[in-house]
């Protein structure tokens, strides 16, 4: 009951910043100081709680290393001008309209040919989302968009290492969960594209006019098709499935030959750009063009590292253990799908990040559905999308984070609500 009652207060808390527009690092380090009181009164020692604390953070140190590879590439793909180059090209085949329905479909391709939420994120969600922003496209829903596609793939690629690691855990056979996987999104995915469709339609407006954008970028950058080779070769590099650091440093290191050889840069000035982001003097294009830089990240480093905290004092007092008999009485209350997505609302809402959401829920949850095959199915339809759906979530964070999407575009990943609900409703 004492776990019960903690996780309420602490959801309560984080419900109260967001409704408030308050940064949520204040229930965060709320939640992480009842959290170690409750291992105290365990009888854990403050070195020991210390220690859960950095257990928690230690696995996701690349996570912080992506991230600020990030923060570096979102600063670099402007000041070398290549987001310019992709407006410039491109913009003209785009519209306010269809834009939304766009983002998702064309993240959602590149998800499924990649299995990388993040990846995607970092090479067609940063595409999309600066043309959605160029058309006057509100950016939470744009944000909502990438999240849905960047996921659409993550969740039902044979490549995916989530869907992987949900096979491994089941010991079921990957490409038969795929097609349940499917089988169980075709409404959600069709009810998604018709919900951007309307909403490109109804909110699209009031940006930059195409004529006006190009006529700002030609004004600031030199234009041509060499400054597109820092994102195509991301995208080429993500279809060899190399590591999204990887990735990314092969186009931070394009970016700076193509910055300097090209939009004629210095290196004094690149470092600059690297920590605190590109911020031109020309009014005009700092309104469209601003951002990026190690600093824009670092309110999300603390969320990743006091989310991990949590992570390391679950594991350690076994605070999840004694939720597991409220998960089996569900299942057998109502059904066990009730029960999986219950675990999996909870697990990642205290989990930092997607794989240990899965694998908690799992572990909470594996008495509840005795059948395998069933089990992996309803896993995916509920850990693995619920995850990004959490505001502090790496799953989430990463992903909106090359946009500067703000938290409320998780309201708008409308994919990722409808599958839960669409399964839900239907009792599978």
């Amino acid at each position: 009951m004492t776990e019960i009652i903690l996780l309420g207060i602490f959801s309560a808390a984080l419900l109260a910043c967001i409704l408030s527009d308050v940064s949520i690092l204040f229930a965060l380090i709320f939640g992480l100081m009842i959290f170690s009181l409750y291992a105290a009164e365990l009888g854990h020692s403050p070195r020991k709680i210390f220690s859960m604390w950095s257990a928690g953070v230690r696995p996701i140190r690349p996570i912080l290393i992506t991230l600020l590879l990030i923060g570096i590439i979102t600063a670099y793909w402007r000041a070398a001008g290549v987001i310019p180059a992709i407006i410039f090209y491109t913009a003209d085949f785009f519209s306010p309209a269809i834009i939304l329905l766009m983002t998702f479909w064309l993240c959602g391709l590149v998800s499924v040919l990649t299995g990388t939420a993040f990846g995607t994120a970092a090479t067609m969600g940063i595409i999309c989302g600066s043309i959605a922003e160029n058309l006057g496209v509100p950016i939470w829903l744009t944000g909502g968009a990438i999240l849905s596609g960047a996921y659409l793939g993550d969740r039902c690629s044979p490549m995916s290492t989530s869907a992987l690691l949900v096979a491994t855990l089941t010991r079921t056979d990957i490409f038969k969960n795929l097609v349940g996987m499917i089988r169980t999104s075709i409404i959600p995915l069709i009810l998604a594209s018709a919900l951007y469709l309307v909403a490109g339609i109804f909110f699209a407006g009031g940006g930059v006019a195409t004529v006006d954008a190009k006529e700002i970028f030609s004004r600031a950058f030199e234009i041509n098709l060499i400054v597109l080779i820092p994102a195509i070769l991301i995208v080429v590099l993500s279809l060899f499935r190399l590591r999204v650091q990887l990735m990314m440093g092969a186009s931070i290191l394009a970016c700076v030959a193509v910055a300097i050889s090209i939009q004629g840069a210095g290196v004094i000035e690149l470092l600059k750009i690297a920590a605190f982001g590109y911020y031109p003097s020309d009014l005009e294009l700092a309104e469209i063009m601003s951002g990026g830089g190690i600093i824009s990240m670092a309110n999300v480093v603390a969320i990743v590292c006091l989310s991990s905290c949590y992570a390391g004092i679950f594991q350690a007092t076994g605070f999840l253990n004694r939720l597991q008999g409220l998960t089996i009485n569900l299942g057998k209350k109502f059904f066990p799908f009730v029960s999986v997505l219950t675990a999996a609302i909870i697990t990642s809402m205290i989990a930092c990040n997607q794989t240990l959401a899965i694998m908690l829920t799992h572990q909470l949850c594996k008495k509840v559905e005795p059948r395998a095959e069933i089990f992996a199915i309803q896993i995916e339809n509920s850990a693995v999308v619920i995850s990004p759906m959490i505001p502090w979530s790496i799953a989430s964070v990463i992903v909106l984070m090359p946009i500067a999407a703000p938290k409320i575009s998780i309201l708008a990943a409308w994919y990722l609500w409808l599958i839960p609900i669409y399964n839900l409703l239907k009792k599978n």
